[in-house]
């Protein structure tokens, strides 16, 4: 199967970068390498991009998109260790670092990933298919107080305790294997009259998924490793597809404009911290309805930007 994924906010991610054509840039998301075929578009040869990537299948889709480009650097690893990969690499210092937080058309739509309720595959969803950690062993290993859990923190389930309940009465008989399974359990748990607001299966799967990738973990982390690594005057933009990494991303940037931890009686600050980077967009950038109409996964995501200081 084709590696195929449309990039969101394609023309905005760009221009918040403010891309200079000899700057050392970050794609800590490489994927089918839409963005960062932008990118490389408007580095001359004394640029150069980092793109990282842990789906093995994304690295080899973006050779093949950038093989024009001689100034790429590929590296299968997680962006959670991007400093730990520009130190590798020899780089002190990045003018701009683009995140995209959402998972690839390609993964959603390939079955054998099984990231989609939409087709019977077995129980994966793991974005570095070298990674031992499954769907498999979340749904078969862990308890019905931590099932329960990352449904309500991840996917915001309602029915989260009902869920987790028949998940392990179901698996005492023989474990739970498939994405078929899974989505007939909750089915299952879920009363026909609230199985009308879109798949029932959408935010177990969105809670499966994000805790098998430690999705939440790895963002704030990713973030202030990221802007110590920037110069200054150097931009990190992030594309969120969630409320929960979009919340994790507005309040981490706010933290880097506006470290202080004093308390507010004080009348000056005592603690010492600086603020280190600021907020370029108050507001999140949205698609546009063209886009909208082009590309319907758009419509949940926002792009934030902060500038180092």
């Amino acid at each position: 199967m084709e590696f195929k994924h449309i990039s969101v906010l394609l023309e905005e991610s760009i221009d918040s970068l403010n891309i200079k054509e000899d700057g050392i840039y970050v794609d800590c998301t490489l994927g089918g390498a839409g963005h960062s075929y932008e990118i490389c578009k408007l580095l001359s040869n004394k640029g150069r991009l980092i793109g990282i990537d842990q789906d093995t299948t994304a690295l080899e889709a973006a050779k093949d998109r950038l093989k024009e480009f001689s100034n790429v650097t590929y590296v299968h690893n997680n962006f959670y260790n991007i400093a730990e990969v520009l130190d590798s690499l020899k780089i002190e210092k990045v003018d701009g670092i683009l995140m995209d937080l959402g998972v690839s058309s390609y993964q959603l739509d390939e079955p054998q990933r099984g990231f989609s309720y939409m087709h019977d595959a077995p129980l994966d969803m793991r974005m570095d298919t070298e990674n031992d950690f499954s769907a498999y062993n979340v749904i078969n290993e862990y308890s019905e107080a931590a099932l329960r859990q990352i449904m309500w923190d991840y996917g915001e389930e309602k029915f989260a305790r009902r869920i987790a309940a028949i998940i392990v009465e179901r698996r005492k008989n023989k474990p739970v294997e498939t994405t078929a399974e899974l989505v007939d359990i909750i089915k299952a748990s879920i009363p026909a009259k609230f199985r009308k607001e879109g798949h029932p299966a959408k935010r177990t799967f969105q809670a499966v998924r994000i805790e098998v990738n430690k999705e939440l973990k790895i963002i704030d982390k990713t973030i202030e490793d990221g802007v110590n690594k920037l110069n200054t005057n150097g931009r990190i933009s992030i594309i969120t597809f969630h409320s929960l990494e979009d919340r994790i991303v507005k309040n981490k940037f706010r933290d880097l404009q506006n470290p202080c931890k004093c308390p507010k009686e004080l009348p000056i600050c005592v603690c010492g911290k600086k603020s280190i980077a600021k907020v370029v967009n108050k507001k999140p950038i949205e698609a546009s309805e063209s886009e909208l109409e082009k590309n319907p996964r758009s419509r949940s995501a926002k792009l934030r930007v902060a500038e180092k200081i």
